[in-house]
């Protein structure tokens, strides 16, 4: 594998400072309160908020009546079941662009080597399966802190065990897509670039989840700090009192700057949310909900 690692971080550097060249000029020329004519954004749905009771192929079909573009969902361990899932999506018109591994249950930053080794062995099956479906990313949470697992080590340890997976992840070109959750780790968007950045490796990239943020920062300010490294995005709205959970757009996210900072870090990919499930109804609101935050409403 011939060595980029140079090369990237001088593109990230250059990238970083068009953006915020280019940010400057529209804001002096038009002012914040003008909207920019934006890329569109791909909207998905994830597989378990849709109708349990039906087929795979009719919740794809589904799907796709409601206005989403892609699905995301969750490891196999069979693969020709997982291509077979991946050709459904792709004939209903919403391919599967990432699976879930997560990580709660085996966290590379565990001290027990047995906990370790599952969760390797399930990454390892995570990412040939994402292949086999036709995603381009896998989402893993990289670490857990815990009052046994201290942050220093959580750090070091997860780093050099998503070391060992990245020969795969580029074998199989799939993405491995570490994300901010409530895991006590990396709790600010300059930790979290350099976290990513540390790899040196395109196979290991960032997947932003904008409502996890919202207790300790603001999702805007993580978007533009963290720029290029975003891969993926999670839509999820947070109020800060009372301190939970809200409907799209009626929280405390400032939607429309949001919107502004994925354009103004040229992310045209799929924005996915992750809520919980409901029938048609919900899923057409959900759908329109995200429509209004993708033109910056």
């Amino acid at each position: 594998m011939e060595d980029n690692s140079m090369g990237r971080r001088d593109f990230l550097k250059r990238s970083a400072a068009v953006t915020l060249g280019a940010g400057a000029v529209g804001a002096a020329s038009s002012g914040r309160s003008s909207k920019p004519p934006f890329d569109p954004l791909l909207k998905a749905v994830q597989l378990d908020m849709l109708p349990k009771q039906l087929a795979d192929k009719d919740k794809f079909k589904l799907a796709k009546s409601c206005g989403f573009d892609g699905i995301e969902t969750n490891p196999m361990d069979d693969l020709d079941a997982a291509k077979k899932q991946g050709d459904l999506a792709r004939q209903a018109g919403v391919p599967i662009h990432s699976i879930v591994f997560g990580g709660w249950h085996a966290p590379l930053s565990d001290p027990n080597p047995d906990v370790i080794e599952k969760g390797l062995r399930g990454m390892e099956t995570a990412l040939p399966c994402a292949k086999a479906m036709g995603a381009d990313a896998v989402l893993l949470v990289p670490a857990v802190v815990t009052e046994r697992v201290g942050y220093g080590e959580a750090y070091e340890r997860s780093q050099g065990h998503i070391r060992k997976l990245l020969p795969l992840a580029e074998e199989v070109g799939v993405i491995i897509a570490v994300e901010n959750v409530w895991n006590k780790f990396l709790l600010s968007p300059l930790e979290f670039a350099r976290y990513v950045d540390e790899f040196e490796n395109p196979w290991l990239r960032a997947y932003f989840d904008v409502g996890n943020v919202v207790t300790f920062g603001y999702p805007e300010d993580w978007i533009r700090t963290l720029g290029e490294r975003i891969v993926k995005v999670h839509l999820k709205d947070f109020e800060r009192k009372p301190h939970e959970w809200a409907a799209l757009r009626e929280g405390d996210v400032n939607w429309p700057e949001v919107r502004r900072a994925l354009a103004e870090v040229g992310y045209t990919g799929y924005i996915t949310c992750e809520l919980s499930g409901g029938n048609e109804e919900y899923l057409r609101d959900v759908s329109d909900r995200m429509s209004k935050i993708a033109v910056g409403e």
